[in-house]
C-alpha cells in the first residue's frame, strides 16, 4: 500500500508541471494500480486504500475540491476494478478507509470524506449492475475505521442496467 501511495503522490504532484489534468492522472494511476493489483492477487481494499490516500496527498486541495477528489477517485477505482472482475466491496472499504485517513491529514470532516468516497463507489456501481450496488452498498453502510459512512444520495446508486 505505502508504495502506491506514495507513486500516486508524487505524480499527481508533478502534474502542475507539465500541465496534465489531475483527474486524467487519476484515473490513469488508479486504473493501472487497480489492474496490477488484481493481476498480481493482491488485496483490493489495500490497494484502494492506497490509491485514495496517494490521491489526497498528491492534489493537498482544501474544502470541496477535496470531496470532488475523493468521490471522483473512488469511482474511477471501482469502475475500473469491476471492469478487471474485482472484489468491488473491498475495493470501496478501502476508498472510505483511505479517505477517512486523507481527511485527517488534510484537516477535511471525516464523515464528509467518507460520504463522498461512498458516494462515488456507488455512483460506479450503479453503472455496473444492481448486484455491484448491493455489494458495495453493503460494504460501505458499516462503520469504517470508527467511522458511520451516511450515504448521501443513495438514489443516484440505481443501476442503469
Amino acid at each position: 500500500m505505502d508504495t502506491v501511495t506514495q507513486i500516486l503522490a508524487t505524480t499527481i504532484k508533478d502534474t502542475g508541471k507539465v500541465g496534465t489534468s489531475v483527474t486524467d492522472v487519476i484515473a490513469n494511476v488508479a486504473s493501472g494500480a487497480i489492474r496490477g493489483a488484481v493481476q498480481v492477487g493482491a488485496d483490493l481494499g489495500h490497494a484502494a486504500k492506497g490509491i485514495m490516500l496517494g490521491v489526497l496527498r498528491g492534489s493537498k486541495e482544501a474544502g470541496t475540491a477535496v470531496l470532488d477528489t475523493i468521490r471522483h477517485t473512488a469511482q474511477v477505482a471501482v469502475r475500473d476494478t469491476a471492469e478487471v472482475g474485482g472484489d468491488v466491496g473491498a475495493a470501496a472499504s478501502g476508498l472510505v478507509a483511505g479517505a477517512i485517513e486523507g481527511a485527517k491529514e488534510l484537516g477535511v470532516s471525516t464523515e464528509n470524506a467518507a460520504a463522498a468516497a461512498a458516494d462515488g463507489a456507488l455512483k460506479a456501481a450503479g453503472e455496473v449492475g444492481s448486484t455491484a450496488v448491493d455489494t458495495v452498498r453493503k460494504a460501505v453502510s458499516k462503520p469504517i475505521n470508527g467511522v458511520k459512512v451516511v450515504l448521501k444520495e443513495p438514489e443516484k446508486a440505481v443501476s442503469k442496467n
